[in-house]
């Protein structure tokens, strides 16, 4: 083995020891049987699964570059923490910065190519002009939302959130890449507060 193939393994090790402590940030979601929080190493593998399963239901997308985004996507949360779509920092310039301060730290920690490939996946996935990247987020909205409504609420009981606000919040990032599935989740929604008695 050269010297340069020795350095680039010890890079890419220390990436994906550095991923490790993605199994330790907590999402607001509990887990559909209530028992726990997700983690969003969870998150992230559980929305690769939704691509490869439900990306028939986008407009002619490559299915394994959606899960490429999704798996890069929440990487940023080992330095920048979980922001939650219902709390009042989520669309924060201070967030953002913060978020781009970790993906060039996390990513830089791989060989200079590869870093730069996951950096340019990281940054495809928050500009959300591809359509992978635009049903990339599709799945990151649909995923919470299921998980709220068999979980009694979940993160909207947690949050007062009402119906409305959830039709407004998930809906257009939503029905952007997939309004089949959106159709589908806001029946979900709609059944879930008709059942809960909220409007």
């Amino acid at each position: 083995m050269t010297h340069s193939s020795s350095d680039q393994i010890a890079r890419q090790l220390a990436f994906l020891v550095e991923l490790d402590k993605l199994k330790s940030i907590l999402r607001q979601s509990p887990l559909i049987n209530k028992s726990r929080k997700e983690n969003s190493a969870e998150h992230s593998w559980h929305l690769s699964m939704f691509a490869l399963v439900l990306s028939t239901h986008a407009n002619d997308v490559d299915a394994l570059r959606v899960v490429q985004l999704l798996l890069v996507h929440d990487i940023v949360e080992i330095d920048a923490g979980d922001h939650p779509i219902h709390s009042a920092s989520a669309n924060d310039a201070q967030v953002q910065e913060a978020e781009q301060r970790a993906a060039e730290r996390i990513f830089g920690l791989l060989p200079e190519e590869q870093g730069r490939q996951m950096l340019e996946l990281w940054r495809e996935f928050e500009a959300a002009e591809t359509p992978e990247a635009v049903f990339a987020k599709v799945l990151d909205r649909l995923q919470p939302l299921l998980i709220n409504t068999l979980s009694d609420g979940g993160t909207w009981t947690e949050n007062g959130v009402t119906q409305q606000q959830v039709l407004e919040r998930y809906g257009p990032v939503i029905a952007r890449g997939s309004p089949v599935l959106w159709e589908a989740a806001s029946k979900l929604v709609g059944d879930y507060f008709a059942a809960a008695g909220r409007r």
